[in-house]
């Protein structure tokens, strides 16, 4: 039997729950953020929450009078949840780095500081970074950095007092803004595992059972293990058994797993021929739901629908079938596009424990079929070229486009790349060379009916797309 949630009555295990999934899908939480009721929920739990997160999980819960701040341990490098800007829309570099730039100049500022003379302490180092710079003088700039300013405005480690972030945006000479700097709340939001000056590549940030003081003795290997099953399900739309180290297999087909997840979060573990899922019909664990709204999202479910019904038509051997690449390979790939970018001086490489990446061996692949009872090794997917991809989506647009937005309506090669990356986070396909891997999940959506509803006078003439899949709805990942 289960000991996750001991002590807790059965008439409060919902509310329990609730703040266990709370905490999961915001790892900050403040007086404000993300609303005002978030803290006093957590803080009710925290001891029931500091115990069962970090035994099931191996994360650490730290609370403070202002903030819940969960240090998760990270087996991966995860692209799936980046900073937004204001319009909802993913930081890119600029923009990640203004943050970090604007976090190190608030650490020389006492209790409050003007937008203006944050904006100068920033460019002062910037300006140092090759290729970086901020000048107040452009827009672009501009605008990136108060993007950077929102996102921490947000979190509460800073609180307008005066004037307006988006006016001072749009013309510095004639508006300005005055902060105030919560401390306890900055120092929540930075609070890194490791001592950055010291990492000499992005892989030394994944030691996680290292960097949160867990036991590294053969004692407690096994558990280790079965925290990291644990985790490889909760924060995958789907954990595929071919996708596993050999020492999680046995993790992951263990009852017990599905049973400490499941009082957990209060959400269904599913378990099919190729792996396991943790079932989110709600909405209020996923940091990205599919299917959901807007053009891509749309585009990607229809796509998806078209894919699986291809795959299902043609049979597994009128298709050509291609390996995926493991776990590991696309951990080395994001490693060492993320690391080309660090800085190569300053670095103390004597005290750096980088992991170890192999290569992957050609000569050793064959072909498998994914099966629960099955000691997988390399594992062939139904592959699906990017001219078919592109004549895919020709047609949707076709079909569907008036409830499409009209740029990416008029640009079918940004919308393809875009949808092709929401269906790789929802685990559904994978892109590589030439096209993308049919992965099973995909198999869940072949059944999408949809059509396009026109609006009627006297609302505005835009069309909006709707889908009628009720399988869909109900089991997203």
């Amino acid at each position: 039997m289960s000991r996750v949630a001991e002590g807790v009555s059965p008439l409060e295990l919902a509310d329990y729950q609730k703040a266990v999934r709370l905490v999961l899908r915001h790892p900050l939480i403040t007086p404000g953020y993300p609303d005002r009721a978030a803290l006093a929920t957590v803080r009710r739990w925290a001891e029931h929450l500091r115990t069962d997160l970090m035994e099931v999980l191996g994360y650490r819960l730290v609370t403070t009078a202002d903030t819940a701040r969960l240090q998760r341990a990270q087996d991966g490098l995860d692209a799936t949840r980046p900073a937004l800007t204001r319009a909802g829309r993913p930081f890119d570099r600029r923009r990640y780095a203004y943050l970090v730039l604007t976090l190190a100049a608030l650490g020389r500022h006492g209790a409050q500081v003007a937008l203006g003379e944050l904006a100068d302490a920033v460019a002062a180092d910037a300006v140092r970074i090759d290729g970086l710079g901020l000048d107040t003088a452009r827009k672009p700039d501009r605008d990136a950095f108060v993007d950077a300013v929102t996102w921490l405005t947000e979190r509460g480690a800073l609180t307008l007092a005066d004037g307006s972030a988006t006016a001072w945006a749009g013309d510095p000479e004639r508006a300005e803004a005055l902060y105030d700097i919560d401390r306890e709340i900055l120092l929540a939001v930075h609070h890194p595992t490791r001592v950055l000056q010291h990492l000499t590549s992005v892989t030394s940030l994944l030691d996680s059972s290292g960097a949160l003081g867990l036991s590294a003795g053969r004692a407690a290997q096994r558990r280790d293990q079965a925290r990291r099953a644990r985790r490889l399900v909760l924060e995958n739309p789907v954990a595929y058994y071919a996708d596993a180290d050999a020492e999680l297999l046995g993790q992951l087909r263990a009852p017990a797993l599905a049973e400490d997840l499941e009082r957990l979060t209060g959400l269904a573990v599913e378990r099919r021929a190729e792996g396991v899922a943790l079932v989110d019909t709600s909405g209020r664990l996923s940091d990205l739901r599919f299917p959901g709204g807007g053009t891509v999202a749309q585009a990607a479910l229809l796509l998806a629908a078209r894919t699986s019904g291809a795959v299902q038509r043609s049979g597994r051997h009128a298709l050509d079938l291609l390996p995926a690449p493991t776990a590991a390979d696309r951990l080395a790939a994001r490693a060492r596009r993320i690391d080309g970018a660090l800085p190569s001086r300053g670095t103390v490489a004597e005290l750096t424990e980088p992991i170890e990446l192999g290569e992957p061996d050609e000569e050793s692949a064959h072909e498998t079929v994914v099966d629960a009872d099955h000691e997988p090794g390399e594992t062939r997917y139904p592959f699906v070229t990017d001219s078919w991809l592109r004549s895919r989506l020709k047609e949707i647009i076709g079909e569907y486009g008036a409830g499409f937005a009209a740029d990416l309506r008029g640009d079918p090669d940004r919308l393809l790349d875009q949808a092709l990356d929401l269906l790789g986070a929802m685990s559904l396909m994978l892109r590589v060379d030439g096209g993308a891997l049919a992965l099973p999940l995909l198999a869940r959506y072949r059944g999408v009916t949809a059509r396009v509803k026109t609006r009627t006078a006297p609302q505005p003439p835009a069309q909006t797309a709707l889908f009628d899949d009720e399988t869909a709805k109900d089991l997203t990942p």
